[in-house]
């Protein structure tokens, strides 16, 4: 208690793997907010994370990187409280799950500004009109990755793009050839054999065929398969 997050996630915990950027950590279980790097100097307890939009909670701690998007992390958290939710409240039943759905639009690139503060209102609705604890914090992946990565929802909803290159209705896989080396571990390791070409030549994705699971970004060891997002 007392400590920053900086000597938690850096110092004990070593920081992120593979020298990504550390990007921001949820505390307080499911219903905690979202603390972005910026705050890296936060010290942990009860007052400092209520005043920055997050909670104590069950003391856990999630760390995340350049890799995560915040608005596919909302849509998680919201989508694991709508399950937890006992359904008493039409606040906590009937708003987490249109906050669900508004996510979901996010996500897929179908939503419009207005969602955006319907968003907003809704997730203060819920936090407001809620009887127990659950329905009062499950609105706090929202409205704390909306204030603080407020320009990732943007990104979604104007440029429908995914900085993070998360959302699969929004990205798109490729094959840098300078880079490939042909070793085919990323066609022997793709789960539907959308990954195709000859040993130690450049490799290509059908993107007919391409589930975007990530599989061959994660395991080419050479950087040579990309994520679009969007028109880029």
């Amino acid at each position: 208690m007392g400590m920053t997050i900086k000597e938690i996630v850096l110092d004990i915990g070593g920081g992120t793997p593979k020298g990504k950027e550390f990007k921001a950590i949820q505390t307080g279980g499911p219903s905690g907010g979202c603390i972005p790097a910026t705050m890296i100097d936060l010290p942990i307890d009860f007052d400092e994370l209520t005043r920055v939009g997050s909670m104590m909670g069950s003391g856990g701690m999630i760390v995340m990187d350049e890799d995560t998007c915040m608005v596919d992390l909302a849509k998680y958290f919201i989508d694991f409280n709508l399950d937890e939710s006992c359904g008493k409240c039409s606040s906590c039943r009937e708003g987490n799950a249109r906050l669900l759905e508004i996510l979901e639009d996010i996500c897929d690139g179908k939503a419009e500004m207005k969602d955006l503060d319907l968003l907003e209102e809704l997730a203060e609705y819920v936090k407001e009109a809620s009887l127990c604890g659950l329905g009062k914090t499950a609105p706090n992946p929202v409205l704390s990755t909306m204030q603080y990565f407020k320009d990732e929802y943007l990104a979604h909803i104007e440029k429908k793009e995914c900085p993070a290159g998360v959302c699969k209705e929004l990205i798109s896989f490729t094959i840098d050839t300078e880079k490939c080396t042909g070793c085919t571990l990323c066609a022997k390791r793709c789960p539907v054999n959308a990954i195709s070409g000859e040993t130690k030549q450049p490799h290509s994705i059908n993107a007919d065929i391409c589930n975007k699971c990530r599989t061959c970004y994660e395991v080419c060891r050479f950087g040579a398969v990309k994520i679009i997002s969007g028109g880029d």
